[in-house]
């Protein structure tokens, strides 16, 4: 089990680290093609739970920053909920503005249509605490989108299932998805990263940890994929000039995330963005 250290950075675009090390050792990488951090690019055309991941954009209420994350189509009876992390939808402690999701994003064309937030979910611990390691088991964020009065999975196809695991539960053969930025990475494409990972030492649901990707910025809200469901939500990592990168993944299940998602749905059907 991996202990986790204040070291862990959010994946914020704007802290891109210019580096050119290999961060994940040759013999760690599970990804065909992987480069330096594990990732290689996913061939198109987009399909399946590729297909339905997509590109959370947001902007912060007071220094007009823009900030990028990924974002997933979750399967709900709404039929219109978006998962991600919860730092991908509060930047500072400022909850973003113009949320919008873009599913299938593929170099800056929404082929699926952009789709406006309506409402935003995140255990409450992220509304009013300030960062720490502590948080990381419960950065899932929920968004409901609509456009033009209809439901997001009428356009993208049916939603992943969630996985939920337990605390200590360790998985082989997960698919990370999601859209790296910065150097090495230009036009916003769609990347995957095959890993295996452990349990992180936490608190709370606890974390998987992976040391067979190492997610950049722009990683942050992608899923982490296990037999055609979602098992986790891509959090943190350590700093790109970690030359033995790892990443750390929020699991699904738990009662916070449980009670967030029927409130969630719930709200969706009655169709109560206010």
């Amino acid at each position: 089990m991996l202990r986790l250290v204040l070291s862990l950075v959010l994946l914020d675009p704007a802290a891109v680290a210019e580096v050119s090390q290999r961060n994940i050792p040759v013999p760690r990488i599970l990804t065909p093609k992987g480069d330096r951090l594990g990732y290689a690019p996913v061939p198109r055309p987009y399909t399946g739970a590729r297909r339905l991941t997509g590109v959370l954009v947001g902007r912060d209420p007071v220094t007009k920053k823009d900030v990028m994350c990924g974002g997933t189509v979750i399967g709900s009876r709404s039929r219109s909920l978006v998962l991600t992390a919860a730092h991908c939808l509060y930047h500072e402690g400022r909850l973003l503005d113009r949320l919008a999701f873009l599913p299938g994003y593929e170099r800056g064309r929404p082929p699926l249509g952009i789709w406006p937030a309506v409402r935003t979910w995140v255990p409450a611990r992220w509304r009013s605490q300030a960062f720490s390691p502590e948080l990381l088991p419960y950065d899932i964020g929920l968004v409901g989108v609509m456009r033009r009065g209809r439901p997001l999975e009428a356009v993208t196809g049916r939603g992943l299932r969630p996985m939920p695991t337990a605390r200590g539960t360790e998985l082989r053969g997960l698919e990370l998805l999601g859209y790296p930025a910065g150097k090495g990475y230009p036009g916003l494409r769609l990347h995957r990263c095959l890993a295996d990972v452990v349990e992180g030492i936490a608190t709370g649901p606890g974390l998987m940890v992976t040391r067979n990707c190492h997610a950049a910025a722009g990683g942050s809200g992608g899923p982490a994929l296990y037999g055609g469901a979602i098992a986790g939500i891509v959090s943190s990592s350590s700093p790109l000039r970690d030359e033995q990168g790892y990443t750390v993944l929020t699991r699904l299940g738990g009662p916070t995330f449980e009670r967030m998602f029927a409130r969630a749905d719930r709200a969706m059907r009655v169709n109560r963005p206010g």
